[in-house]
């Protein structure tokens, strides 16, 4: 009797020791920002041009007129600020 419930003491164990590993095994999932960053290269003649931005996304949401009011300045990107950077002198 005492074997009996030692060695179903031992299988629970094991079947809790077992299903217990994949879950602490799992890492944490790399989910994107709201508002994800990208950039655009491209050559022009000799120069290399440059634009760093975040994408800002609707999501369901109204952009212009309700979170970007009619007639205020609005900046392109989300996060952080756009730039533009070229690789030789430029006149704008």
């Amino acid at each position: 009797m005492k074997l009996k419930s030692l060695l179903l003491s031992a299988v629970v164990a094991a079947f809790i020791w077992g299903a217990a590993s994949p879950a602490n095994s799992q890492t944490d999932l790399d989910l994107p920002l709201a508002s994800q960053a990208a950039q655009v290269k491209q050559r022009l003649g000799v120069t290399d041009v440059t634009i760093t931005y975040h994408r800002p996304l609707v999501n369901g949401r109204k952009i212009w007129g309700a979170l970007v009011p009619f007639g205020q300045v609005w900046r392109a990107g989300a996060n952080e600020n756009t730039r533009v950077e070229f690789s030789t002198p430029v006149a704008v």
